[in-house]
C-alpha cells in the first residue's frame, strides 16, 4: 500500500519534465492518475505507468480552455469514480524585458500559468462542494482533497525579463491562499511549490546540467516526493503554504507580513512628515530593491 492508495489525481503538464515525474510517483504511491498534456507525450506517460502496474489515462488539451478544464475533471470522475488530488503544473516561458515584450508573449504566459491553474481548480472545487452537499448528515466526514499549485522563484523574488511569467507565478501564490481559505470547509488543502530542476524551461542553463558523478541536484524526480507528501493524508494539517523544492532541500516560505509601521498620530500625513519618518519605517533594512532571496545554485 502506497501513501496514495485509493486516491484519484490529475497532473497537468505531465507529458515531460517535472510533471511526468509527478504523475509517475503519484501512480507508484497508489493513485489513479489523469495525465494531462497538449501532446501525445501524455500517452507515453500513461504507457509507462500502466507497464508497471499503475492506473492512468491520458486527457490531452489546454488548461487555458475553460471547457477543457471541465472535461479534465469529468475524465477523472468518469474513469476512476472521483477526484482527490489536483496538481497544477502546466506552463511555459516566453521571456523578454518589459521594453521588448510583445502582447502575445505576455498574454500566452499569463494565461497558461494563472488561468491554467484557476480553471481546473474551479471545476475541482465545484465537484468537491457538490459532493460535500451530498454527504451532509452522513457519517464518516468528508474525503480529504488536495490541490498542489506550482509557482517559481521568479514569482517569489521577481526575475528580470519575466514580467509575464513572474507576475503570473506571484498570482498563483495569492491564489493558493485564497483557495485554501475558501475550500478548507470541504476538507480541501491547497499548497504551492516552487521547483528548481532540470526541465525543458531550464535545460539551456549549463548550471542545470547532469553531473558526471554524485547526487544529481537538479533531477526533476527530486521534486515529486514533496508533491506526493502534500497530496497524502500525512499532510492534512498543512494548508496555504509555499515551499521552494530543489535537490535534497525543502525551504518553507514565510507568508507576507507587515515589516514596519508608522502612524501620524490621528492626523493626515504630509509629504515632509513621511520623509522625516522614512528611517523609522524601514529601520535598519534597506529601502532599495531587495536582494534575490532564493537558495544558492
Amino acid at each position: 500500500m502506497g501513501a496514495l492508495t485509493g486516491k484519484v489525481a490529475i497532473v497537468t503538464g505531465a507529458g515531460q519534465g517535472v510533471g511526468r515525474c509527478h504523475a509517475e510517483l503519484l501512480a507508484a504511491e497508489g493513485a489513479s492518475v489523469v495525465v494531462n498534456d497538449l501532446s501525445d507525450l501524455a500517452d507515453e506517460v500513461v504507457a509507462a505507468i500502466t507497464a508497471t502496474g499503475g492506473r492512468a489515462v491520458a486527457c490531452k488539451g489546454s488548461v487555458t480552455d475553460w471547457a477543457f478544464a471541465e472535461t479534465l475533471v469529468d475524465t477523472a470522475v468518469r474513469e476512476f469514480g472521483d477526484l482527490h488530488i489536483l496538481v497544477n503544473n502546466a506552463g511555459f516561458i516566453r521571456d523578454a524585458m518589459s521594453f521588448s515584450m510583445e502582447e502575445q508573449q505576455f498574454d500566452s504566459v499569463v494565461s497558461v500559468h494563472l488561468k491554467g491553474h484557476f480553471a481546473p481548480a474551479h471545476f475541482a472545487a465545484l465537484l468537491w462542494r457538490n459532493r460535500a452537499k451530498e454527504l451532509e448528515g452522513t457519517e464518516g466526514g468528508l474525503p480529504a482533497r488536495r490541490i498542489i499549485n506550482t509557482t517559481s522563484e521568479s514569482g517569489l523574488f521577481g526575475g528580470p525579463g519575466q514580467g509575464n511569467y513572474g507576475s503570473a507565478k506571484g498570482g498563483i501564490i495569492t491564489m493558493t491562499t485564497i483557495l485554501a481559505r475558501e475550500l478548507s470547509r470541504y476538507n480541501v488543502t491547497v499548497n504551492c511549490i516552487a521547483p528548481r530542476a532540470r526541465t525543458p524551461m531550464t535545460e539551456v542553463n549549463p548550471k542545470f546540467a547532469k553531473p558526471e558523478t554524485g547526487f544529481d541536484k537538479y533531477d526533476p524526480a527530486n521534486i515529486s516526493p514533496m508533491v506526493a507528501f502534500l497530496a497524502s493524508d500525512l499532510a492534512a494539517d498543512i494548508n496555504a503554504q509555499t515551499f521552494i523544492v530543489l535537490g535534497d532541500q525543502v525551504h518553507r516560505m514565510r507568508p507576507a507580513e507587515i515589516a514596519g509601521s508608522i502612524t501620524a498620530g490621528g492626523k493626515q500625513w504630509t509629504v515632509e512628515d513621511l520623509a522625516a519618518a522614512k528611517g523609522q519605517l524601514f529601520g535598519d533594512v534597506s529601502s532599495g530593491t531587495p536582494a534575490w532571496g532564493g537558495p544558492p545554485m
